[in-house]
């Protein structure tokens, strides 16, 4: 299926409202003009392993990062891809999140870790409200969100708007963690899945598909956009010889049914070249893509 796509540069208009659970106020980029369509909507979940390139060592990923080159590798990897909204799992610092999404022009919030994993969505669209682990009750007990899950509503251009939670959930083979985690998520998630609001959960959720902690989310009426259109095993984890899918796009509400397309983007240099021992791929993750047809 062929998809329309949007001119780059989004004009952003508007006020931004950040929401309680110290989030930081959020980065707007200055008003450039662009057409935008509400034809479809392409969002982007990424594991970027704190920018430090992978095998970290390397000395092309060790060179770029002392020269300051990360974010300009980042920037010129996802631009073409003009996705809509891009959510990154164990960011970086506050300086490089901010210079990439300066070079996307893109409006950009951070969500602070629990541990040393922040996570930062960048948008397109005006974040029009904000809140980290907004677990219902107010209260984070101090062993869950350790990586990093916060909440926040876009404003689309035909004044809708669309919640996207960003997630890295515990890792390990032991999921009792994750299990609290994911049911913290869903109570406070339920009001807008019962409304059937359009809502997006998007990051590295650290489980497979044929475990319980998937089938938590299918079971709350969330949509696994691989699972509903992509081809082959849709592998994320990691980006030399991918062995694991454990990074997501599920969506809910109506637009849940107008998935278009979802896969892990298995190029360079989102992947390792095994054979050039010079090269190195930006994250030890790949990618996971996901585009809706919004238009009927």
């Amino acid at each position: 299926m062929h998809l329309s796509r949007r001119r780059w540069l989004h004009a952003a208009t508007g006020t931004l409202a950040v929401a309680a659970f110290s989030v930081p106020e959020a980065i707007v980029p200055a008003a450039v003009a662009e057409e935008s369509s509400a034809d479809d909507l392409t969002v982007i979940a990424y594991n970027v392993y704190q920018c430090r390139g992978w095998p970290s060592q390397r000395r092309g990923a060790m060179d770029a990062k002392a020269a300051g080159e990360m974010p300009e590798r980042f920037a010129a990897a996802l631009s073409p891809l003009n996705a809509d909204v891009v959510v990154f799992s164990e960011s970086p610092s506050e300086s490089i999140t901010t210079a990439i999404a300066e070079k996307l022009n893109r409006h950009v919030i951070r969500f602070p870790s629990g541990g040393n994993w922040p996570g930062t969505l960048l948008s397109r669209w005006e974040i029009i409200d904000s809140a980290n682990a907004p677990v219902a009750g107010g209260t984070r007990p101090q062993d869950l969100f350790t990586r990093h899950w916060g909440r926040a509503t876009l404003r689309r251009p035909d004044g809708s708007e669309l919640i996207v939670h960003s997630a890295h959930l515990m890792p390990g083979a032991d999921p009792g963690v994750r299990i609290r985690e994911i049911n913290a998520m869903l109570e406070s998630m339920k009001p807008d899945l019962d409304a059937g609001r359009d809502l997006l959960l998007m990051g590295d959720l650290n489980h497979a598909p044929d475990t319980a902690e998937y089938q938590a989310w299918i079971d709350a009426g969330l949509v696994d956009t691989f699972e509903r259109v992509g081809q082959g095993d849709g592998l994320t984890f990691k980006s030399d010889t991918p062995m694991r899918r454990i990074d997501y796009v599920f969506a809910a509400g109506p637009i849940a049914d107008r998935i278009a397309e979802s896969k892990p983007l298995f190029t360079s240099p989102f992947r390792l070249e095994n054979d050039n021992e010079a090269s190195f791929a930006l994250s030890d993750h790949l990618p996971q893509l996901a585009t809706f047809q919004l238009s009927h």
